[in-house]
């Protein structure tokens, strides 16, 4: 349990200690009506989730004053993104939605719209609408390919596949908003409901952890620092994405570092409050490369091990009683609430259905989150996915660049893993087959798999799947953890 504990810690010291990066101040339209940058350092970001903590809030209730700095803030943050989206309408509304901020503010940023309008949209390059819609249905049809014929991730790609082929049909208006004296399409209403509140993301984290047994990193409680390690392609994808030109804000290089730890639901969670606007291209690039897993791991696993370790033979999992498996969820999240409160959503709901699940006193509603809740959310999850993948928000040099990153986080958290695990069994009694570390991501329980095959290649002897189960549960949580230092950091 130590080890788990350490593990949550180390990934807030490595997220909370970034190296120098820009951010936009909230606060600069109403002060100086202009842009200004500041950045986040060691010292800043330490001291930033310091002030959000639960220990520290649980002593230091935000005061009016700080509640209303930080709506104002989340209005002009809104504003800006639906203006730069070309979203003017959507601007405007949040503006005379707004309450409580001083009218200097509202007519400001009332300006600033006006002006941004009368100049008119610029989308990013791409193809022509006609011709981007036709691409953006060949996309589609391409993800239902990919799930029907290879069996990639098919319970999501799908659904997603098939909401890019709705969305991008011509004049249909399946996903767009209301107008006067219209509803708006019901893809519209998916997103809105589920994926922009965060309600479908949290319930199939409810759906994971009633399937989830954590009872091989009670077993083994310092392969939860494997699942750490696995995180840190999330760090080196944020910086690549502020490396690159201008490109990406910090709110989109933070959405799309999430990318990997190969973790849909909450790739989606986060994106969906920090870069809505980059929500498609982050969801699929998410789900694409977890449905990947057995292809782009074993390169990696074989070019970092030797036979020797791929072969070694790790000693059987000591038995955990059902009472550890029951206070592990509670304690959890208690840790989670009084350290970082920001991480409570994803985190707490992945222990409600995990005790549910370990309780076995509900079997009727651990039943229902972990077949037909999880099921039904499935299916509108990813078609309120597929509902951003329209052609002008897809197809442009942003995917590609998300694309990329996501890619090179994926690869470099895999080889963290594995290069940890081998560190560790060279520091360990008891030996260690690296390939569990490869496990950390959070593609469960593809990645553990993976683990367990390349495993038996070299030793068909050698049984990893439940050694490698432990840091693949926590990478689980890991991903979740990393998600909410990077909303106390930038949301």
């Amino acid at each position: 349990m130590k080890k788990f504990i350490t593990m949550g810690l180390l990934a807030a010291a490595i997220f909370g200690g970034a190296a120098r990066v820009q951010a936009e101040d909230a606060c600069c339209p109403a002060e100086k009506g202009a842009k200004a940058e500041s950045h986040i350092s060691i010292a800043k970001g330490f001291q930033k989730l310091g002030r959000e903590t639960g220990i520290y809030r649980f002593f230091n209730p935000q005061t009016k004053e700080e509640k209303a700095d930080a709506y104002r803030a989340a209005l002009i943050k809104t504003v800006e993104a639906e203006t730069s989206a070309g979203h003017f309408h959507g601007a405007m509304n949040q503006i005379h939605k707004a309450h409580g901020v001083e009218q200097a503010l509202l007519d400001q940023l009332t300006l600033q719209v006006e002006e941004a309008e009368a100049a008119g949209y610029v989308p990013p390059a791409s193809l022509p609408p006609g011709l981007g819609q036709f691409a953006m249905i060949l996309v589609g049809l391409g993800l239902i390919f990919l799930a029907i014929k290879k069996g990639f991730e098919p319970l999501l790609l799908l659904p997603i596949g098939f909401g890019a082929i709705l969305t991008n049909i011509p004049m249909a208006g399946i996903s767009a908003g209301p107008m006067p004296g219209q509803p708006a399409g019901f893809l519209y209403y998916f997103y809105t409901v589920g994926v922009e509140s965060g309600v479908f993301p949290l319930l199939i984290f409810m759906g994971v952890g009633a399937m989830t047994d954590f009872g091989p990193l009670l077993a083994n409680p310092k392969t939860a620092l494997l699942g750490a390690a696995a995180q840190f392609g999330i760090f080196i994808a944020l910086l690549g994405a502020m490396a690159m030109g201008g490109l990406f804000s910090i709110e989109d290089a933070a959405a799309i570092g999430i990318i990997g730890g190969a973790d849909g639901p909450t790739a989606i969670f986060l994106a969906s409050r920090l870069s809505p606007n980059l929500l498609g291209a982050i969801a699929v690039a998410a789900y694409s490369y977890m449905a990947l897993v057995p292809i782009i791991q074993p390169p990696i696993m074989r070019a970092l091990t030797t036979k020797e370790e791929r072969g070694i033979v790790m000693k059987q999992l000591r038995h955990v009683t059902k009472t550890e498996k029951i206070v592990f969820p509670l304690l959890v999240l208690v840790l989670c609430l009084l350290l970082l409160p920001s991480a409570t959503p994803l985190i707490g709901m992945l222990m409600l259905g995990n005790l549910m699940k370990e309780s076995t006193v509900v079997d009727r509603l651990s039943d229902t989150a972990q077949n037909a809740l999880i099921n039904i959310v499935t299916i509108m999850l990813g078609l309120a996915v597929g509902s951003k993948l329209a052609a002008d928000k897809f197809l442009n040099v942003q995917t590609l660049g998300i694309l990329a990153l996501g890619l090179g986080a994926f690869v470099i958290g895999t080889a963290a893993g594995l290069l940890l695990a081998k560190l560790m069994n060279k520091m360990s009694k008891d030996q260690i087959n690296p390939l569990i570390g490869s496990a950390g991501v959070s593609a469960v329980p593809m990645a553990a798999r993976v683990s367990n095959k390349v495993g038996l290649e070299a030793n068909p002897q050698n049984f990893l799947l439940m050694h490698a189960m432990g840091p693949n549960v926590a990478g689980v949580i890991g991903s979740a953890v990393a998600a909410g230092v990077l909303l106390a950091l930038v949301g």
